[in-house]
């Protein structure tokens, strides 16, 4: 009964009744996975759709020297994978755990069979495809225009957006530990420069840093979500 409770919290699981939610859980096969292990590889990919019970995963790529570059991070209630045509764009791309998680692995057939009988819970799913096109779509145009310190802006906010917030005084901390290799992996640039970019920043005070947080001046996120906003 715990799972089941867990999963009427799910965004994509709010729509559903509590017998919804039990014939849910019938499909669903829990795996927990440690910290830093890989889930996906391109080249171990399968279809499913998987949501994150518990933890954070990293979703990245790799260029050819190796490089690596964060596309997302995903939390409590999100959902990755691919079937029957349906995907979130997760085939070609690693995706590693940031902590322990939880992973659930939704039984194909059955998942497909409810689909069809619970059009309401098809059109969130919809929605969530929507969601993850536009947000490629901003980091692409951010990736393509910005300089670094852009790009670093960008990332911290789409991260405050999607986690949530602490305020201290004028700045929004992040409710995630980052550190600058993590940071850099999201703009598609070395650690060394990031750590640059990061102080120039503070001292701009457009940010705020700590021992593996980074806070966000109130102000920026204002200016963000009015552009965001009509993109």
């Amino acid at each position: 009964m715990d799972k089941i409770l867990y999963l009427s919290q799910f965004d994509l699981m709010s729509s559903l009744s509590e017998a919804d939610l039990i014939e849910m859980d019938g499909m669903t096969s829990i795996t927990t996975i440690p910290k830093n292990r890989q889930i996906q590889t391109p080249d171990t990919f399968t279809e499913g759709f998987y949501f994150v019970k518990r933890g954070k995963v990293r979703l990245y790529t790799l260029n050819p020297e190796g490089k690596q570059f964060t596309l997302d991070i995903l939390t409590e209630g999100n959902v990755f994978g691919e079937m029957n045509g349906i995907s979130l764009g997760t085939r070609a791309v690693y995706i590693e755990t940031m902590e322990e998680c939880d992973i659930c692995l939704m039984n194909k057939q059955r998942f497909e069979q409810f689909l069809i009988e619970h059009p309401e819970f098809m059109m969130r799913l919809m929605n969530v495809l929507s969601e993850r096109i536009k947000r490629m779509s901003e980091l692409t145009q951010t990736l393509a225009l910005g300089n670094l310190h852009e790009k670093v802006i960008h990332n911290l906010f789409r991260l405050a957006e999607q986690l949530g917030w602490i305020e201290e005084d004028e700045y929004c901390r992040i409710q995630l530990g980052l550190t600058h290799q993590e940071i850099a992996w999201m703009a598609g640039a070395t650690r060394e420069s990031v750590t640059i970019v990061m102080q120039e920043l503070a001292k701009a005070g457009r940010i705020r840093t700590g021992f593996k947080s980074v806070s966000l001046h109130r102000d920026e996120i204002a200016t963000l979500r009015k552009i965001t906003a009509h993109l």
